[in-house]
């Protein structure tokens, strides 16, 4: 058995160099553990669990690939099987929701294809995905789908936040940090997408390795068109994700776009870093609020109230 070929097989192939490096071949494949996938650097709960359900198949001689038989229910349908531990909702009916998209794209990974042997670009392509992957994921980020150097991710999916837009720009910005200090054969560079906004999410697409989570809207498609007008290590934001963080972040703004595959220019912003607002109230609602008009008398009782509450006087005001 190969199994490199069955690394490939199973949509897993990132991981063939860790493997080799650790001497696992098909005499050692069969008694692997998680917390040995762990040490071989299997971040994604996912991927060890494909990877564990692949290996039980090993000892019963089916495919990896080949779905098990579910019963057949005599009267009422079967109920949603619970969720695998850190896979969030996974395994659930499709469902309407705001969701934040992020697309990393590598920068020049086709020259970088002409200038290394196959087997050195895969070993380089699969650490940058590995930090992109775990850089992401401490923000609670959902690698949707490996594209080649791409890499699409969800914010919102299948665990939801309340910040989930300034999560992703969060993330991005870690992301620059992380593939720039990378130790490899040549330095590498990252350009980034991020778009909030409603999507159909939770179709399962394809089958075995192949089978993934869709998402169905305008809001997966406009990541990537926005990443291409992102300079090297650098975030472009959609106007929907710049004002889901408010003065969070310092941005510039680059003006309405014309892009493919949509009739009306998109508005973008470079996001340049962390803004200097020392308040997350005021940078998030601070450019919503409006002043008070004609309500001297109220100002003036909740001020008195307030100072006597200070004073160790516990006041309520209706």
């Amino acid at each position: 058995m190969d199994v490199a070929v069955w690394l490939r097989e199973l949509g897993l192939e990132e991981y063939e160099p860790a493997f080799r490096a650790n001497a696992i071949d098909a005499r050692v494949l069969p008694r692997l553990t998680a917390e040995d996938l762990k040490d071989l650097g299997v971040g994604l709960v996912g991927h060890r669990r494909r990877l564990l359900d692949a290996i039980a198949a090993l000892g019963t001689g089916e495919s990896p690939l080949a779905p098990s038989p579910l019963p057949i229910p005599a009267a009422s349908p079967l109920p949603n099987p619970p969720p695998l531990a850190g896979e969030g909702r996974v395994g659930v009916e499709a469902e309407r929701r705001q969701l934040t998209v992020m697309f990393c794209d590598l920068v020049g990974s086709t020259a970088l294809s002409t200038r290394f042997d196959p087997e050195d670009l895969r070993e380089l392509i699969g650490t940058y995905h590995r930090a992109v992957a775990d850089t992401v994921g401490r923000f609670d980020g959902y690698v949707a789908k490996y594209m080649g150097d791409g890499v699409l991710v969800y914010f919102g999916y299948p665990q939801a936040h309340e910040e989930d837009a300034e999560r992703a720009v969060r993330a991005g910005l870690a992301v620059v940090d992380t593939v720039r200090g990378l130790a490899t054969l040549e330095r590498l560079e990252v350009r980034l997408g991020v778009v909030t906004g409603l999507a159909v999410v939770g179709d399962l697409i394809g089958a075995g390795a192949a089978a993934e989570r869709g998402v169905v809207g305008g809001t997966p498609n406009l990541p990537a068109r926005l990443q291409a007008l992102a300079g090297p290590n650098s975030l472009v934001i959609a106007d929907s994700t710049r004002w889901q963080i408010g003065g969070l972040f310092e941005v510039e703004d680059l003006g309405p776009q014309a892009l493919v595959g949509f009739a009306e220019p998109q508005r973008a912003w470079r996001v340049a870093g962390e803004g200097a607002v020392v308040s997350r109230f005021e940078a998030l609602r601070g450019e919503a609020l409006t002043p008070f008009v004609g309500r001297d008398e109220e100002i003036e009782l909740l001020l008195r109230r307030w100072q006597r509450a200070i004073a160790g006087e516990g006041q309520v005001v209706r």
